[in-house]
């Protein structure tokens, strides 16, 4: 029920978007074009026109549904209520980039997507362009979205920032009181990463989820914006781009497991030195994955 009403609430605010940009009297098209177009059930359809007619922005007799009045912005769910909805849609785009083999410069089925994710085409299109600065997806000219991949340079300058933030984010946590949440937090990750290591055979494409909680609970002791912002970039591209080389993946995994443990033991230590070695040598690692991503030659773990 909860799902149903998410899609509707997302629908009803795309449907008035389309509708503010309507001509006066316009003949809103037939339920199973709406459906279509909205990316949803006729179900949800005809509940948004119900909605629609009560406000008085339509008028809706049998087949017949005709614009009264221009939407306004008061006319639609507030932000608050859909905010929740995005957060969930990045999660549902990542876990099907990680479980999936999608291949660079491939094209989006926008309206298969939004129907696997559980949302509208709008909804979709709103957060592809969120993330379309950064490189990870591009609109095409004709039309539609694509991914697209990275170059060496690319992988290289955005390692560089990640350790410059992370390295940062060491500096403030190893000086933080006994008493600090985050000593727990780090805790339940080792406990984590041990059952994971021991499952690894059957479970080691589960080690993504466990990446980014760990430096998400680094770099969160930053109470910055920019960082938090900057983590969730880092959690699209990285582990996505970790996914296109699939040549050793259960052993790059086994071992970057093991060195966050080592990482996280270093914190524990609360010495800089200790503790930036261990950061250094696991965000080294990870440059030389999303290197491997790109097409530059790396050696194999083994190697």
């Amino acid at each position: 029920m909860a799902r149903t009403n998410d899609r509707y609430k997302l629908a009803y605010n795309q449907l008035l978007d389309n509708l503010a940009v309507a001509e006066p009297s316009f003949e809103l098209p037939s339920e199973t074009q709406l459906a279509v177009q909205l990316g949803v059930s006729r179900t949800i359809v005809r509940s948004v026109l119900e909605h629609l007619n009560k406000a008085r922005i339509i008028s809706w007799r049998g087949r017949r549904k005709r614009l009264l009045r221009t939407p306004v912005a008061d006319d639609h769910f507030p932000d608050s209520e859909v905010e929740s909805i995005a957060e969930r849609l990045e999660d549902k785009f990542l876990e099907w980039i990680l479980r999936t083999d999608v291949a660079p410069d491939t094209r989006l089925n926008i309206s298969s997507l939004s129907r696997q994710f559980g949302t509208t085409p709008h909804a979709l299109q709103e957060f592809l362009v969120r993330f379309s600065r950064f490189g990870i997806v591009e609109r095409l000219q004709t039309g539609g979205w694509v991914l697209r991949g990275f170059t060496a340079q690319y992988a290289i300058e955005l390692s560089e920032f990640r350790e410059m933030i992370e390295l940062a984010s060491v500096k403030k946590l190893v000086a933080l009181p006994a008493d600090h949440p985050v000593w727990s937090q780090l805790d339940n990750l080792e406990r984590d990463h041990l059952l994971l290591l021991e499952n690894v055979d059957s479970r080691y494409r589960d080690f993504s989820a466990l990446d980014d909680r760990l430096h998400t609970t680094i770099n969160s002791i930053q109470d910055n914006r920019f960082a938090r912002e900057f983590q969730a970039l880092i959690s699209m591209i990285f582990h996505y781009h970790y996914q296109w080389n699939k040549r050793w993946e259960k052993q790059r995994n086994t071992v970057a497991i093991s060195e966050h443990l080592n990482y996280i033991e270093a914190l524990r230590s609360r010495d800089w030195d200790i503790a930036s070695a261990a950061a250094l040598a696991h965000l080294a690692t990870a440059r030389q994955t999303l290197l491997a991503s790109t097409g530059v030659q790396v050696s194999s773990p083994d190697d």
